[in-house]
């Protein structure tokens, strides 16, 4: 018998961070960006964010578990992004992160794309972009 290849489906269940304080990350994740945490054990937190959940983790152990060296920083070679209404929700986004504790890495401005776009990053330095786009209207 012949089993065909398996092949994945198109969706991300979780996008797991490494974080070096999961109190300090999760009450940031919970309490300034507001997103929903769900109940889990004292050793990772979950949030649900549509159907994907994020989850923050112990950088240590998140390394160990992958089997890979924890050293490590600098840019990680990607960036979450978080898509909103109006462009004035961009910029509102990085004032609120701004005044608790995310660091605004650029701040809003129109992009050659034809939206407006800015980042910040988290306390354990990942990644966000906060955008509008008016052509992209799954929000």
């Amino acid at each position: 018998m012949v089993v065909p290849p398996m092949t994945m489906q198109p969706r991300i269940s979780f996008v797991t961070l490494g974080v070096s304080d999961l109190g300090r990350a999760t009450a940031f994740y919970r309490d300034v960006l507001r997103l929903p945490q769900l109940p889990t054990p004292p050793s990772v937190s979950f949030f649900e964010m549509g159907t994907t959940w994020l989850a923050l983790y112990p950088w240590d152990l998140l390394a160990e578990d992958a089997g890979v060296p924890a050293a490590g920083s600098g840019f990680r070679g990607f960036t979450l992004a978080h898509n909103v209404r109006t462009r004035e929700e961009v910029d509102a986004l990085l004032a609120h992160v701004a005044a608790h504790g995310g660091k605004i890495v650029r701040l809003g401005r129109v992009a050659d794309w034809g939206g407006y776009t800015g980042y910040f990053a988290d306390p354990d330095g990942f990644l966000w972009e906060v955008a509008w786009n008016p052509k992209f209207p799954h929000v």
